[in-house]
């Protein structure tokens, strides 16, 4: 028995001795994969610096001979000028507004210049001056991007409504999300785009919006019926409160007067007060119906047009006296690394 109890201790530590060894193992094994990979790295960025320095001049050289050429294609390309709209779409017309867009590019990468030229209505020689069309989410504040997203959340179920954030609304958000969209064209000739309004004005019509605004119109015919009937019944009834409080005002029989104040009259002055204040609601929604049809008549509202002469339009990609002296300059990298990788292959067995 006391047999037992000795080398139960003694099996215990053997165990917590391996136990700790094994965890030491683990420990240096991960600790000596994480330094080869640094190792590996840093035996990249030497390789990669003894390159540029054995080969500085040819390096140099050519990328001195790459940016003369991208300098060269540079003056003498054609200048790309660039304008831009901005329009608020009603009746959800930015959905054929968008889809538009893209059939434009479409047609230019077809080069189908007659078609754009018979859509907008210009000539087809313009309409070849056409590259591209572009179309975004217009400027936005963070207040209304708060404000949209708050109206998100009141059309979401309530369970759901937790577990989104401001966050995960605006990474979710597409090209539909927005109410304001920008329309930028770009193209070889520099006062084009005053003439593509007209056309780009027809692409907000469309058998769904045109139905949609007729479904509002007739909401709006029947709200107001509504509002009017209600408006005729209380002037009906003010003119039997009027009779009352002038037939009271000649008589005052059958009344309790309270500090010489008939009660009767003081009931009627009370309903006709109600009477009005809910005229005065009625007619307020009544003009906001009006307001609402005046103010979302068209399909769409322009907020800013094309300029009249284009600005001359420059981006990262068109500096290629910057670009090509890059791109020689990762070509010749390349190059050089992977003469040393057939070196080392070559040279292995050895």
């Amino acid at each position: 028995m006391s047999k037992n109890l000795q080398q139960t201790p003694q099996s215990e530590e053997v165990d917590l001795i391996q136990f700790f060894k094994l965890i030491g193992n683990m420990f240096d094994r991960l600790f000596r994969f994480i330094g080869n990979i640094f190792k590996s790295i840093f035996s990249v960025i030497v390789y990669v610096v003894k390159a540029l320095i054995s080969n500085f001049k040819i390096i140099v050289f050519s990328m001195i001979i790459a940016a003369a050429i991208g300098y060269g294609l540079e003056i003498t390309k054609k200048p790309v000028y660039a304008s831009s709209m901005l329009v608020k779409p009603y009746f959800d017309s930015k959905f054929q507004l968008v889809t538009n867009v893209n059939y434009y590019n479409a047609l230019i990468a077809d080069g189908d210049y007659m078609q754009l030229s018979n859509l907008f209505k210009i000539e087809e020689a313009y309409a070849k001056k056409i590259i591209e069309f572009e179309i975004s989410p217009g400027p936005e504040t963070d207040n209304d991007k708060i404000l949209e997203f708050e109206e998100f959340i009141k059309q979401v179920d309530s369970s759901r409504a937790r577990k989104i954030n401001f966050e995960d609304f605006l990474e979710n958000r597409s090209i539909y999300s927005g109410s304001v969209y920008k329309i930028e064209v770009k193209s070889f000739k520099k006062d084009i785009f005053r003439s593509l309004e007209e056309g780009l004005n027809s692409t907000f019509t469309n058998t769904y919006s045109v139905k949609k605004m007729e479904k509002r119109d007739s909401l709006i015919a029947i709200d107001r019926e509504r509002i009017v009937k209600s408006l005729n019944q209380i002037d009906s009834l003010k003119k039997v409160y009027i009779d009352v409080l002038k037939e009271e005002s000649s008589s005052n029989s059958g009344t309790i007067t309270l500090d010489g104040m008939s009660l009767v009259q003081e009931r009627v002055k009370t309903k006709e007060f109600e009477l009005l204040d809910k005229e005065l609601q009625l007619r307020k929604s009544l003009s906001n119906l009006d307001a609402q049809k005046v103010e979302e008549d068209v399909f769409f509202d322009t907020l800013s047009s094309f300029q009249d002469v284009g600005s001359e339009h420059s981006s990262l990609t068109s500096k290629y006296s910057f670009i090509f002296p890059l791109i020689s300059f990762i070509i010749l990298i390349m190059v050089f690394m992977l003469n040393r990788v057939v070196r080392f292959v070559n040279n292995y067995e050895n």
